[in-house]
């Protein structure tokens, strides 16, 4: 049979071999195999004959008809969501319904200093970038300001807000400007101005906004605010500090206020100058490098130990009429702590103590003055001094035994010089000093309204050396005394004086009447009386006439138990006195005399009382009159003769 080129080129390697020098060496005679019956070759075209199936269990024609319109369906669903899908982009980017500018595509960066100083022209840098590819129409910018904002031409205008037209932002376009404010705000607060674009788009009225915040820091305030006071003090006794508020601004700052917050336990006494509403100065305008000194007194209570704290806030308000302040500049706080007396002080007049003590023109005065060390240590050098303010009053009449009054200042002091015990005063020692004086007599004081007595005690002393605590202490107390007007009251018969005309005999004769005429006459010296009154009590044999003087005067007569009532109303302070005339009131009565009276001097009017309240001091005011009778002796041409009843 004819071999292939492939089959003969083996043969021919295999016959070089053979006679190879080099390979046949190399050559070895391989096993002979065994010839093992042949196996019968089965073709790549074997088919195994499978069993036959039943025509039942053949899936019938039409379950492909169904998978192949199944198949079809699904080729023309994914055809149409592919060609929606490019006409929804078309439409939206390209084509007519493309969607208005949006927001995220404006850009408005602000820029300016991260610090500013407050209550100084600041300008900040705006710019609005359009990125979106259709543009906006009838722009706006809006920008709101902090509250406190004020414009920078005219520093007393509010400026909340501005709004600046920019028309027309073509798509890509790009707007800038500047715009100047002045801020205010507390130094180390933070602020923020809200930039915002209000846009409309063609075809339609809607405003849509974009917007873009700016935050700023105060470097400095416009205003200052510093307390000067001492930190300490004692429960129940007078406190004073000093409130400055300053400008440090390089423009005036108008309309500013100054605001207090009381601790819980202060009593406002007095302020200087006084608040325009309760814990509230108007301070107006400064200008810059003006300052406002406010001075605060009154009274802490708490108990050692506690700590209170004063708070003071400066700023301006939004509106004139606004009783609060609206936009802070500046605050300070103010702590104080309540110690405890080093010297216990407690002072009593004549006796008595506390705000309501009154006195009389005249009256004799004792001053005590109680002491105690309430330290665990000595105090050394201790000195206790007396001050009276007020009313003048007569050195000659201060006396002490164990003090010295000094006349060149008005004061009672005690000492070690006075009093050896005062060099050195143990721990718990307790004592008491005192000294007198008069009260100015009437005379003295009637051309003073309201006079006052105030009497101040102060200490002070040294304490042994202790870590950390002041040597030098001291300690008050004090002691107000009211006095009270000295009113008078006289009721005088009048015969041949009688402004009504007299009848009758004189002297009086039994069983005849006698008229006469009863005058009331009231002066009033320092003190407004209220509610004053004088009643009187007729006696039976005498008889209400019926008429008065003058009308004007409130006099009413009650005839169940024969007393005449006069009501004064108000008593004025210097009634009487210093050419003035007095308040006065004439009544009419008449007197039959029993033949019993004979020889006698009868009573015209008897019971004779005023009543009324002090207005300053609080106290009652009672006064009575001696009895008038038919001894006349005030009446000019009376004779003392004529006073007796005759036959």
């Amino acid at each position: 049979m004819d071999l292939s080129e492939h089959e003969q080129e083996k043969i021919e390697r295999l016959r070089r071999a053979m006679y190879s020098r080099s390979l046949s060496d190399k050559l070895k005679d391989r096993e002979r195999r065994i010839m093992q019956p042949g196996r019968e070759i089965v073709g790549e075209d074997f088919v195994q004959p499978e069993p036959g199936v039943a025509g039942s269990t053949v899936a019938p024609r039409v379950i492909g008809l169904a998978r192949t319109l199944l198949w079809w369906l699904l080729g023309i669903a994914a055809i149409f969501f592919i060609g929606a899908g490019g006409v929804f982009i078309y439409y939206f980017t390209i084509g007519g319904g493309s969607p208005n500018a949006s927001a995220s595509n404006i850009d408005i960066s602000v820029s300016g200093p991260p610090q500013i100083t407050s209550g100084e022209p600041t300008e900040l840098q705006i710019v609005v970038d359009n990125r979106n590819n259709i543009p906006l129409s009838l722009a706006d910018l809006v920008i709101t300001y902090p509250s406190g904002t004020r414009s920078p031409t005219d520093f007393s205008t509010d400026l909340p807000s501005q709004r600046i037209t920019l028309g027309s932002i073509e798509a890509g376009g790009q707007r800038q400007g500047t715009v100047s404010a002045v801020l205010s705000g507390t130094a180390g607060q933070s602020a923020d101005v809200k930039v915002e674009l209000e846009y409309h788009m063609s075809g339609s009225n809607a405003v849509f906004v974009a917007s873009s915040d700016y935050n700023v820091i105060f470097a400095s305030a416009p205003l200052s605010v510093s307390v000067d006071g001492n930190n300490e003090t004692i429960s129940g006794q007078p406190v004073q500090f000093t409130v400055t508020v300053a400008s440090n601004a390089e423009a005036p700052v108008a309309d500013a206020l100054l605001s207090a917050t009381y601790p819980f336990g202060f009593t406002l006494s007095s302020a200087t100058p006084a608040p325009s509403a309760s814990g509230l100065w108007q301070l107006g305008t400064l200008n810059p490098g003006q300052k406002q000194t406010i001075t605060i007194q009154g009274t802490l209570a708490g108990q050692q130990g506690d700590q209170r704290i004063f708070h003071f806030t400066a700023g301006t308000r939004a509106i004139a009429s606004s009783t609060s302040i609206t936009t802070p500049l500046a605050e300070d706080v103010f702590p104080m702590t309540i110690s405890k007396p080093f010297l216990g002080l407690a002072v009593a007049t004549n006796g008595a103590s506390g705000p309501n003590v009154v006195l009389s023109p005249g009256d004799s005065v004792t001053v005590s003055v109680a002491w105690q060390n309430n330290l665990t240590t000595a105090i050394s050098n201790a000195v206790i001094v007396a001050r009276l303010t007020g009313i003048q009053i007569d050195g000659s009449t201060v006396k002490s035994t164990t003090g010295f009054y000094r006349s060149s200042d008005g004061v009672e002091l005690w000492d070690k010089t006075t009093d050896p015990e005062f060099a050195s005063l143990a721990p718990g020692a307790h004592g008491t000093v005192s000294f007198s004086f008069q009260v100015p007599a009437s005379s003295v004081l009637q051309s003073i309204v309201n006079p006052y007595l105030d009497i101040s005690i102060n200490a002070a002393g040294s304490r042994n050396s202790e870590s950390g605590v002041p040597q030098t202490l001291q300690a008050t107390a004090d002691q107000k005394i009211a006095l009270a007007s000295d009113l008078k009251l006289t009721a005088t018969g009048l015969y041949y004086t009688n402004p009504f005309g007299s009848v009758g005999p004189m002297p009086a004769k039994a069983g005849t009447e006698t008229t006469y005429a009863i005058v009331f006459t009231v002066t009033n010296t320092t003190n407004k009386v209220s509610k004053a009154s004088v009643t009187a009590t007729l006696p039976p044999y005498v008889r209400w006439v019926g008429i008065y003087s003058p009308a004007s005067e409130n006099i009413t007569f009650n005839q169940n138990d024969g007393t005449v009532t006069w009501n004064l109303g108000d008593v004025a302070p210097g009634v009487g006195l210093n050419g003035t005339n007095p308040r006065q009131a004439a009544i009419a009565i008449g007197f039959t005399p029993s033949t019993s009276q004979i020889g006698q001097v009868p009573a015209l009017l008897q019971g004779i009382k005023f009543s009324g309240t002090d207005a300053s001091t609080g106290g009652a005011i009672n006064r009575t009159a001696a009895d008038v009778t038919t001894s006349i002796l005030s009446d000019p041409g009376f004779i003392a003769g004529n006073a007796q009843v005759v036959k």
